[in-house]
């Protein structure tokens, strides 16, 4: 049973089922930790899943590129912490500095992630948190899924040249299709396509300075890739 009364419920159902991506603090390649578990999970119900993990960036999980970090210019929705206390307070400050109370995240605390500091914060600060509960079980409890599901989503992955040439290979993939290991080379950038739009990373931004008036930003970013869209283009 949820001890939380029905406003609780009600409000915290309405921010999720509204939310199209959810990222997940802690979600690496290890698919014993429960981080991990969680993506597969979420993406059944119809959520996009950005995990987010310094060791494993560029490799993916269930489709989902793994980020090293969250670049600045991103404002998430919904931020799931599987992390210690102490790291989960590292997160939360950074948020904090970053991110205008009207366009805070969700957070949600996974089950010892709980952190007295980063709940006095969020409290002086007036936004929404959840703890002392897993946000999978949660969805599962009410039956909730994504409104407005992106998938399968589309994102992008910059890597150093394999021939040490100095230049970077540029790639664009698929959450339906995309299994890839941490790179060989060096990581250079990862991210969505809201990613490639809103990340005021240099690539992204370099990225961006190379669109036409006559084309999107998926158009551009498969060009730049040199492969072939689905409608052959």
């Amino acid at each position: 049973m949820d001890s939380r009364n029905e406003q609780e419920i009600r409000r915290l159902t309405s921010i999720l089922t509204a939310s199209k991506l959810v990222h997940i603090y802690g979600a690496g390649l290890n698919p014993e930790r429960p981080a991990h578990t969680a993506v597969a999970e979420l993406k059944n119900r119809g959520w996009a899943v950005a995990p987010i993990h310094p060791r494993d960036g560029g490799a993916t999980i269930d489709g989902f590129p793994i980020r090293p970090a969250l670049d600045q210019g991103i404002l998430p929705e919904v931020v799931v912490l599987f992390l210690a206390p102490e790291r989960a307070r590292a997160v939360v400050r950074n948020l904090i500095m970053r991110i205008e109370k009207e366009n805070f995240p969700l957070i949600w605390f996974q089950l010892g992630a709980e952190d007295d500091v980063s709940r006095e914060a969020l409290e002086s600060m007036g936004v929404d948190y959840v703890e002392h509960d897993c946000i999978v079980r949660f969805t599962e409890r009410h039956n909730l899924c994504c409104e407005q599901s992106i998938l399968p989503q589309k994102w992008c992955l910059q890597i150093a040249s394999e021939n040490g040439d100095g230049c970077s290979e540029w790639s664009v993939h698929s959450s339906d299709t995309a299994s890839l290991p941490v790179p060989a080379q060096a990581l250079e950038w990862v991210g969505s396509m809201n990613d490639l739009l809103h990340s005021e990373h240099t690539i992204p931004r370099y990225i961006r300075s190379l669109k036409s008036e006559q084309e999107g930003l998926h158009e551009l970013a498969v060009r730049l890739s040199g492969q072939v869209d689905s409608q052959g283009r």
